[in-house]
């Protein structure tokens, strides 16, 4: 069978679509990579097909690690409209000095609520290195206070 750039463009579209359908955020990045080969077909329309499917898995694979090792990363993580429950409580480290009243990051042993790393705030000047507990949750960042007291 002899795929023709329309063929590539329909299983673009219903890759991505489907994304809305099982949200995984990897369908997206397969479905960009088969309307890649569509635009590509569109401007030489008689390539053959095992360089169509080596720059389908290409494109796709280059998108998929762009957003894993690129732009997932700097995807703000909040703690707004989750359950404190779980959070407050939790013992922590320091990760760099703490100012009253300044930000600072706070390591966890186990990621809470998916991260090992938050900002956090305190109400007392705290070394790097201490061990700091969960007091509570102001916006996207977790209030501190020392947990060797």
């Amino acid at each position: 069978m002899i795929f023709e750039w329309y063929h590539w463009a329909i299983l673009g579209v219903v890759l991505v679509v489907s994304e809305l359908a099982i949200p995984t955020l990897v369908l997206v990045w397969f479905g960009l990579g088969a309307l890649a080969v569509a635009l590509l077909l569109a401007v030489a329309p008689n390539m053959p097909m095992i360089p169509q499917l080596l720059v389908w898995c290409a494109v796709s694979v280059a998108l998929v690690a762009l957003w894993f090792r690129v732009l997932k990363p700097y995807r703000t993580k909040t703690l707004s409209g989750r359950s404190s429950a779980g959070v407050v409580g939790e013992v922590g480290i320091l990760v760099n000095d703490v100012d009253a009243f300044q930000k600072g990051k706070v390591r966890f042993q186990i990621p809470v609520v998916g991260s090992d790393v938050w900002d956090c705030i305190a109400d007392q000047p705290i070394k790097a290195g201490s061990r700091v507990k969960v007091v509570s949750i102001e916006g996207t960042l977790v209030k501190i206070k020392s947990a060797e007291n």
